[in-house]
């Protein structure tokens, strides 16, 4: 089912009999678990609201984020949550979409300066499981009326309704940016030089680690941007901090955005075998995170508080890792692993009551995603 108009994806969902399979771009959740219809969202396309002076814009759920940051970069302005691409290390196709990218949460490495794509929501349009049109929020950032249904939407993965149409707040791009690269250092070595930068006054936009191997040294990368004399004075300043390290500074500008699209897209893990985890955590907790978990391969960001990990197949990272103060995410998996291992981290039992609460309330009949988000 591909409905063109809210109110045919409304009418769909009224008439469904069974459960229903939400997909927007199709590069993601190629592989849920249970049965069910496939209901696209890819129909809903079109930029109905752009005001680069308020810094706003208002899209159809199913427009490609290509055409939403073609337009953006006609007027100097970008999507600041930097929505990655998982087509590299999912193996699949389909075009991203702005509903997928906000029902996903999806946030890159400036996250931990610009905030997540939750941040940046300022309103959501949306059908609920029993076909019934719902708006919450607005064009402006303040708004306390009722229940904040744009934050709840935002990472819900199409459990709690289908949006058909969202609201950000979008910002200008810098007009320079840099890469410090800190050669050679060890896990535990890089997450305090990370620490180090991103706790300075020198607004750190990026903070990532490619452990190295037999032939080629570890890379620590810091990333500024901003107005080019700033940039220049913040990326001397860093590099003073680190003085003794073997330190190289990138101002190309098309070089830098070109490494942080690789770091974002989790390029250096692409066309590996084995399952694909995401671990959420405390940037000081990583090393010893990794050191449990036996990957075959694995990249940091956000400053340690993110851990893209390979593992061997049928592996259950949860396990090897232990209670920690975050969670881990099956991104891709095998067959085998995805039978026996579900996509998100068990919620403590409180939080999952509520969770429930939450998802009975906006699909009553459980027939959106079911089984995804809930045991």
């Amino acid at each position: 089912m591909r409905p063109e108009t809210e109110a045919a994806l409304a009418d769909m969902i009224k008439a469904a009999t069974g459960p229903l399979r939400i997909r927007g771009g199709g590069t993601r959740l190629t592989d849920l678990p249970g049965e069910g219809t496939v209901l696209e969202t890819a129909g809903l396309q079109g930029i109905t609201l752009y005001e680069p002076g308020a810094l706003t814009l208002v899209a159809q759920a199913g427009t490609a984020l290509a055409d939403i940051e073609a337009a953006l970069d006609k007027e100097g302005q970008r999507l600041a949550f930097e929505p990655m691409d998982h087509r590299g290390i999912l193996g699949t196709t389909g075009t991203p979409t702005i509903g997928g990218a906000v029902a996903a949460n999806v946030s890159g490495p400036r996250r931990i300066q610009a905030g997540a794509c939750r941040d940046h929501m300022l309103g959501v349009r949306f059908v609920d499981g029993a076909g019934t049109v719902i708006k919450n929020g607005g064009r402006v950032m303040k708004n306390v009326t009722g229940y904040d249904l744009v934050k709840l939407m935002t990472g819900s993965w199409g459990t709690l309704g289908v949006l058909t149409e969202v609201s950000l707040k979008v910002l200008p791009k810098p007009e320079a940016a840099a890469t410090l690269t800190l050669s050679g250092l060890s896990i535990e070595a890089a997450v305090a030089a990370m620490a180090r930068a991103v706790g300075s006054p020198y607004e750190i936009t990026g903070a990532a680690y490619l452990p190295g191997n037999a032939d080629t040294p570890s890379e620590t990368l810091l990333r500024i941007e901003g107005f080019d004399a700033s940039v220049a004075y913040r990326a001397s300043e860093i590099a003073a901090l680190f003085k003794d390290q073997d330190l190289s500074v990138e101002r190309d500008g098309a070089k830098v955005a070109e490494r942080w699209a690789g770091l974002r897209d989790v390029a250096a893990l692409q066309g590996q075998a084995g399952d694909m985890w995401r671990v959420s955590c405390k940037p000081s907790d990583a090393p010893a995170l990794i050191g449990r978990m036996g990957a075959t391969a694995y990249q940091c960001d956000w400053a340690g508080g993110l851990v893209w990990a390979l593992m061997p197949e049928g592996h259950d990272l949860r396990q090897a890792l232990g209670a920690f103060d975050g969670h881990a995410t099956l991104v891709r998996g095998a067959a085998s692993t995805r039978a026996v291992t579900p996509m998100f981290h068990p919620e403590p039992k409180p939080l999952a009551i509520l969770s429930q609460g939450i998802r009975d309330r906006l699909n009553p009949r459980g027939i959106l995603n079911p089984g995804l988000m809930s045991a």
